[in-house]
């Protein structure tokens, strides 16, 4: 009898646990599915996509990214401790819009042309550090860049692979073979699937074993190695945002974390991650600095014309697109608290505008190169002076100009806010340099 009954409550008690474990097995694949259905609605507020799962998973929000100031970047691609890939790179969260210039690597950057050496030109100066190749591309141009990205070419094979190749229509036939450097390059024109191997070859390639490159009309040797590059490289980003890599998140990082190297401190990369998944690589502008190949001293060179250079600057980096609204009246992307006149950027003359340059950064220097970078675009620095330190640039809007010149002078100055300030000062814009610039 007690056996009978031993039986029966050990019956019961399995019974009990077998539903505990049931009704606990309920909760947690209810709460997996309000989890994900929650999940899931916050990626669709986030803007759907490799975009919202990022946004969501970083946990930042939609339109703080989208107001996020320009981003300025120089792109290295490195081999062989020489940079035969010098690339300056502008992205635009608020309009999604970016733009590519190739720098030669025979750039001269030396202080007389007439005793030029190898060592004056601007793709040997990676091997001193980085920053002296910023601040040779900063002379170049103007501009007032601060952070660059190296990339191997190891780690252009390995992205290419981890993305499962790239497609691209290669633009001639590539025959080249150099045992000094291990590199054989054989490739067929048109297009095709290029894993990582066939993509260093269509990057680092200028010439065939024969001596013949690329036409004159898509850019004989180093212009047509530059055109591709920057092509390729508009191919490899539309890859690599697909959504279907996101399954391949951890392969990409693998590459970025060994493989790149970088000067972009991790809560910027944090901050700007999720606008960088809205770049339209349909949409992203390119160029090359113009200029001329020449021997000088014996040594190849590429003379860059300053005249032509300002121009091609200040049409990628300088200007904001201007968009209309629905009363058909045309508005620009600027930062200013207030609505000024806008005018297309083509006609915009910077001799037009005067400019007073008050430093807060405590460096004399600093403010010689912020006067110096100003009045190269075509700038009126009137008036020079000194306040106190501060840590954010300002820039003054006196006299109601366009958000346009606002924003050449931020992109310009690599960085600044602006404001509307009183018609005091007989100047246009008045500038307070802070510690960030």
């Amino acid at each position: 009898m007690s056996k009978n009954k031993n039986t029966k409550e050990k019956k019961v008690k399995k019974k009990k646990s077998h539903r505990i474990l049931k009704t606990i097995l309920i909760i947690i694949l209810l709460a997996i599915i309000i989890f994900a259905g929650l999940f899931a609605y916050r990626v669709y507020k986030n803007g759907g996509g490799l975009t919202g799962i990022v946004t969501t998973l970083i946990g930042t929000d939609p339109e703080t990214t989208k107001n996020l100031p320009d981003f300025y970047c120089l792109l290295l691609g490195k081999s062989q401790a020489m940079t035969d890939t010098i690339m300056v790179a502008k992205y635009s969260p608020s309009t999604g819009q970016a733009s590519l210039l190739s720098i030669p690597r025979d750039s001269f950057v030396g202080s007389n042309p007439n005793t030029a050496t190898a060592s004056d030109k601007i793709n040997s100066k990676y091997q001193i550090s980085p920053q002296r190749t910023i601040d040779a591309v900063n002379k170049l141009t103007g501009l007032n860049l601060k952070y660059y990205i190296t990339v191997d070419t190891k780690a252009l094979r390995d992205l290419v692979d981890a993305i499962g190749g790239v497609y691209f229509d290669v633009p001639i036939k590539m025959d080249y073979d150099d045992s000094s450097q291990d590199l054989y390059i054989h490739l067929e024109p048109g297009y095709q699937l290029l894993d990582g191997e066939k993509a260093e070859w269509l990057v680092r390639f200028r010439h065939n074993n024969n001596g013949t490159s690329y036409s004159y009309e898509y850019g004989d040797n180093d212009l047509g190695r530059m055109r591709t590059q920057r092509e390729f490289l508009m191919a490899v980003a539309k890859q690599t945002l697909k959504l279907e890599n996101i399954t391949k998140i951890d392969d990409i990082l693998n590459v970025f974390e060994k493989e790149v190297e970088t000067n972009i401190d991790w809560d910027t990369l944090i901050e700007y991650a999720p606008a960088l998944l809205n770049i339209d690589a349909d949409n992203i502008r390119t160029d090359m600095l113009p200029g001329v190949a020449q021997y000088c001293n014996g040594v190849a060179v590429y003379l860059v014309d300053e005249d032509e250079a300002k121009e091609v600057v200040n049409d990628l980096f300088l200007t904001t697109p201007i968009e209309n609204n629905s009363d058909g009246n045309s508005v620009s992307n600027g930062t200013s608290n207030e609505t000024t006149n806008s005018i297309p950027t083509s006609q915009i003359d910077y001799e037009d505008y005067t400019i007073e340059v008050l430093n807060g950064t405590g460096s004399s220097s600093k403010l010689e190169k912020a006067v110096e970078q100003l009045e190269a675009q075509g700038f009126e620095v009137e008036k020079e002076g000194n306040t106190n330190i501060t840590a954010n640039t300002t820039i003054i809007n006196r006299t109601n100009k366009t958000k346009e010149v606002e924003n050449s002078i931020i992109a310009l100055l690599g960085t600044g806010s602006s404001i509307v300030g009183e018609n005091n000062s007989d100047v246009d814009f008045t500038i307070i340099l802070g510690s960030d610039y």
